[in-house]
């Protein structure tokens, strides 16, 4: 028999190895995919951003009980039907999809003060109505006016600033590498102008596909101002496992998603990697891992079933580490927790991206 030598591969867990972590371990019985890298209070406050998947995270911790800030509730007695019409209670302030880094740095500077309002591009449609290209969507008829929209604008800027220096937690769930640009100006689009609202302009609306280096940078960069904002705030980047609707990148739209989430895990790694205050949780690799043998996406391939979400969110909370005293009495988990909670009823997610199926006519 070959004697076999100490080498650092003889000490490592079961879960190092693909037999023992995967095989043997089922899909169910996968663990030990995830543990917090901090120990947090046991109310922390949390606060979710980003694609259409971060929406799972939120309810998760809304049926929880737990500290979620809704920063921008819908006015008054609003029915919860109509708040979620009007975009409450989605994120935990008004914004719509935030897909790319892009998009979240935009946010970033609006919060601090460095951008005000009027720095975002307008449109006005046939009807007179008009309509941030931030958030094209989150009014469904559009404003009455630019000082309005500007208003609006404005007060979500102000939420999210409040999240950034109230949350414990900011979760904040990557999408999309692909994106439209105003080349005139730099503009970032949610979506492409004319396909939701606005006039696609050839020349001026330009599609983009972020790379690597340019996600880093916007990403670095938000990070960086919500820090000076609270030097105390945690950030979890996740992937999410949904694919793209459509590509505009000229490629397969399989190929296309592919890159896409390499592109946007390999930068959430690296940023955890290299930040104490950045964590990644892999909802990415739970159900789009060769493990699940696509178990978990609906007969469109493309949506997520309640049995992946939980799964998930199993995950989630078994690593998630609470035992650090609390230090609030319970605030932002009530605000707006009936709007949410609709949501949960309706089992549907408010999507920007999915506008782009419209224009499939085969």
């Amino acid at each position: 028999m070959v004697e076999k030598s100490d080498n650092p591969y003889r000490h490592l867990p079961a879960k190092a190895f693909w037999r023992t972590g995967v095989a043997e371990a089922g899909l169910f019985g996968l663990s030990q995919l995830w543990s917090s890298a901090w120990t947090l209070p046991a109310d922390a406050q949390f606060v979710t951003f980003g694609s259409c998947f971060a929406q799972h995270i939120s309810r998760a911790l809304i049926s929880r009980k737990m500290n979620w800030l809704n920063a921008e509730p819908a006015p008054g007695r609003t029915p919860p039907e109509l708040a979620q019409k009007y975009n409450y209670g989605v994120f935990s302030a008004r914004t719509g999809n935030i897909y790319t880094a892009a998009q979240l740095l935009i946010w970033a500077r609006l919060a601090s003060g460095a951008a005000g309002a009027g720095s975002v591009e307008y449109w006005t449609d046939g009807a007179g109505l008009v309509h941030d290209m931030l958030r094209p969507k989150i009014e469904p008829q559009g404003f009455v006016s630019r000082k309005e929209a500007e208003a609006s604008v404005a007060s979500t800027a102000r939420a999210f600033a409040r999240c950034i220096t109230e949350a414990d937690v900011l979760v904040f769930t990557l999408g999309l590498t692909e994106g439209w640009i105003n080349t005139a100006t730099g503009q970032s689009y949610s979506i492409c102008p004319g396909t939701g609202v606005g006039t696609f302009e050839e020349g001026v609306h330009a599609f983009h596909n972020y790379t690597y280096p340019e996600i880093l940078r916007d990403l670095e960069a938000a990070l960086q101002i919500m820090w000076q904002m609270n030097p105390d705030l945690h950030v979890l980047l996740t992937v999410s496992p949904v694919p793209l609707v459509a590509t505009a990148s000229g490629d397969h739209v399989l190929v296309a998603t592919q890159y896409s989430k390499s592109v946007l895990r390999a930068v959430a790694g690296d940023m955890a990697n290299s930040h104490a205050q950045v964590d990644y949780f892999p909802s990415y690799e739970i159900i789009a891992a060769p493990s699940s043998r696509g178990t978990f996406f609906e007969p469109n391939m493309r949506a997520i079933a309640h049995d992946g979400v939980d799964l998930v969110m199993r995950h989630f909370f078994a690593g998630l580490d609470l035992s650090a005293p609390a230090r609030r009495a319970g605030t932002g988990g009530d605000a707006g927790r009936a709007a949410v909670e609709a949501q949960m009823q309706a089992e549907e997610l408010v999507c920007e991206e999915m506008l782009l199926e419209t224009f499939n006519e085969r």
